[in-house]
C-alpha cells in the first residue's frame, strides 16, 4: 500500500462518523493490493457530481485509487459490521468485501459514502477472499444512474 494521494489533486474531502461508533459496529482494515489494475471504465458525470476531478481519476492514477493500491487522501478504511437473523438465530455480520474510504462531502454540502468492492479480505469475510468478480462489479456500475 502506497501513501495517500494530495488532497487537492483529486477533490476527495472525506470525513469518518463510523470511527466515532463502539468498535462493535466495525473493524480497521488495509485494503490488498492488485498487481497491474486498469481502469476499464470511468463515470466521468458521476465523478463531477461528487466534486472530484475527472482528469485526474480517469487514468492510472484513479486505477491505482479505485483497485486499492493507493488510498486517497483522508481516507481510513473501515468494513462495517452489522446484525441479523440468520438460520434462527441472532448473529453479527459484515461486509466481507467492502471497505468503506469514508464519508465524502461534495461542495453543495452532500454526503456519499464511498466504498471499494471487492478490495480484499475482512474481518467479515467468513472463507472469502473478499474479492469481487468483474462482471459482478461491471454489473453494478450500469444500475447507477447520473
Amino acid at each position: 500500500m502506497t501513501a495517500a494521494t494530495p488532497a487537492a489533486s483529486q477533490g476527495w474531502n472525506f470525513q469518518h462518523s463510523y470511527f466515532e461508533l463502539p468498535n462493535i459496529f466495525h473493524s480497521s482494515v488495509q485494503p490488498t493490493p492488485v498487481r497491474q489494475p486498469e481502469m476499464v471504465i470511468f463515470n466521468s458525470a458521476l465523478a463531477e457530481q461528487l466534486g472530484l476531478r475527472p482528469a485526474a481519476l480517469a487514468g492510472k492514477e484513479g486505477a491505482q485509487i479505485f483497485a486499492g493500491n493507493v488510498l486517497p487522501h483522508g481516507a481510513q478504511p473501515l468494513a462495517q459490521a452489522y446484525a441479523g437473523h440468520q438460520f434462527a438465530n441472532f448473529t453479527m455480520l459484515g461486509d466481507g468485501r467492502a471497505l468503506l474510504l469514508g464519508e465524502h462531502l461534495t461542495p453543495r454540502g452532500e454526503v456519499f459514502d464511498i466504498q471499494l468492492k471487492g478490495a480484499g479480505r475482512t474481518a467479515y469475510s467468513r472463507r472469502g477472499d473478499g474479492r469481487a468478480a468483474p462482471p459482478a462489479v461491471l454489473l453494478w456500475f450500469a444500475r447507477v444512474k447520473v
